[in-house]
């Protein structure tokens, strides 16, 4: 059974950076496309970052400059490493994992809040 466990959440003041990590583990596969979405209180959910496997890297205008994804392919594992934390950054934050074969997967979710 695939799972991915995300960590790395937590309460930082504006201006602050933190990183969240997002282990796959199980029978993935391929792996074709690795991003993290963010659903901020009574929005929807919006991408934030994306990784095509040996091709494109996608940011959200709004975290653009801010925001970096990385992946460690031998631990299966990518990131997302957020500096000059804004209050509008606060939100839940989802890995997404898409096999070549389609299959899309999910973490539970950590919570990022930006507040003085």
């Amino acid at each position: 059974q695939v799972q991915l466990v995300e960590s790395g959440g937590g309460l930082v003041q504006p201006g602050g950076s933190l990183r969240l990590s997002c282990a796959a583990s199980g029978s993935i596969g391929s792996i074709d496309l690795m991003a993290w979405y963010r659903r901020a209180p009574g929005k929807q959910r919006e991408l934030v970052a994306s990784m095509k496997i040996g091709g494109l890297i996608n940011y959200a205008d709004s975290v653009k400059g801010r925001f970096t994804i990385s992946r460690d392919s031998a631990k299966r594992t990518v990131y997302l490493r957020m500096n000059s934390l804004r209050p509008e950054d606060t939100a839940v934050y989802y890995c997404n994992i898409v096999t070549s074969w389609g299959d899309n997967y999910w973490g539970q979710g950590t919570q990022v809040t930006v507040s003085s």
